[in-house]
């Protein structure tokens, strides 16, 4: 069987037509590892089901700040785990594919699943995290095409640099958030500030100004 390219990131989400082309063009389907349909577990069992013996898997990761290879390992080997009645061989390649022309290059190392892969749950991800704020990034449809990516990429890239993480600022992507006009929107919350057009350069005056040194951007403040 062709490969299933499964995307890693939201960013890959947004890339949803590129990597049913390719698929397409290998008489393979697609999966998401998050915030896309089908769900990796829902396609390996459609995949299962329809009697396919041997699915391999490539991950892909065509934009910023996909989460860990090894997550695509863990997501597949918790569906062999809890898989009912007989099984396919799963095959994960070792590397993620960063562009689509490099899908072969991967493929030329796989290694099964044996279901002794670590689990979805672990220590370090058992309690909510001690963060004072939340910002949402929309994801949405108008959102995405007016570069919300960008908007995410810089605003992540300026908290590493002021040293924040999941204990001070919690980055959570979300679906549309209504005032499309003003694309793309971020909201900060328990501080209920929303801000509108927000691109790399507003994002990373949302760090130092807003959640470093507690001064909402204005420039870019939605009314409420």
């Amino acid at each position: 069987m062709s490969p299933v390219p499964v995307g890693m990131s939201v960013s890959d989400v947004d890339r949803r037509d590129a990597l049913l082309a390719e698929a397409r063009s290998r008489q393979a389907s697609v999966a998401f590892l998050q915030m896309g349909d089908p769900s990796l577990s829902l396609e390996l069992t459609r995949l299962a089901d329809s009697g396919v013996s041997s699915i391999t898997l490539v991950g892909v990761n065509l934009g910023p700040l996909a989460p860990a290879h090894s997550w695509l390992r863990r997501i597949a080997a918790h569906w062999w785990r809890e898989r009912a009645g007989e099984r396919p061989v799963v095959t994960v390649a070792t590397r993620l594919v960063t562009s689509l022309s490099s899908v072969d290059d991967v493929l030329l190392d796989l290694k099964p699943i044996t279901g002794s892969e670590p689990g979805l749950t672990s220590a370090a991800r058992k309690d909510v995290t001690g963060h004072a704020r939340q910002v949402l990034i929309c994801r949405g449809p108008r959102c995405t095409a007016a570069g919300s990516e960008d908007t995410m990429r810089a605003l992540i890239l300026a908290m590493m640099e002021a040293g924040l993480g999941d204990d001070d600022v919690l980055v959570t992507h979300t679906g549309c958030q209504f005032p499309c006009n003003r694309a793309p929107v971020v909201s900060v919350q328990p501080d209920d500030v929303w801000y509108g057009a927000v691109d790399p350069a507003a994002a990373a005056m949302i760090v130092h100004d807003h959640l470093v040194a507690g001064s909402p951007v204005e420039s870019h403040r939605l009314p409420r």
